[in-house]
C-alpha cells in the first residue's frame, strides 16, 4: 500500500513539474512572438494559449479526482480500522501492547 502511494506521488510529481515546463515554455514562446503580426503567427498564439488553458483545466480536475479518490480511501480504510477495533477489542488492546513492549525495548537499548 505504502509503495503504491509513493509510486503515485512521484507520478503526480513528475506530472506537475512536466505541466510547469510545458507552461513555462508556451509562454516563453507567446511572449516571443507577441510582437509578430503576422496572421499565422497570431494564430498559432491563440492556439497554443487555448491548448494550455485546456491542458490546466483538465489536469485541475484530474488533481480533484485524485484528491477525493485518496480521500475516500482513506475514509473507508479509518472506517474499516475503526470496526475491526470495536469487533475485536482484545486482540487490539494484544496487538497495540506488544508493539508498545517492542518499541520500549528498542528505545531502552540506546
Amino acid at each position: 500500500m505504502a509503495k503504491r502511494q509513493n509510486e503515485s506521488t512521484a507520478q503526480a510529481d513528475q506530472l506537475k513539474e512536466d505541466l510547469r515546463h510545458l507552461s513555462d515554455t508556451v509562454e516563453e514562446l507567446v511572449n516571443a512572438t507577441s510582437k509578430d503580426a503576422s496572421g499565422e503567427m497570431r494564430d498559432l498564439r491563440t492556439r497554443a494559449e487555448q491548448r494550455l488553458k485546456d491542458t490546466r483545466q483538465r489536469l485541475e480536475a484530474r488533481g480533484e479526482r485524485i484528491y477525493e479518490d485518496t480521500r475516500d480511501s482513506l475514509t473507508h480504510q479509518a472506517d474499516a480500522c475503526d470496526r475491526y477495533v470495536h469487533e475485536n477489542p482484545w486482540t487490539s488492546i494484544g496487538i497495540g501492547a506488544a508493539a508498545g513492549v517492542i518499541i520500549g525495548m528498542l528505545i531502552g537499548r540506546r
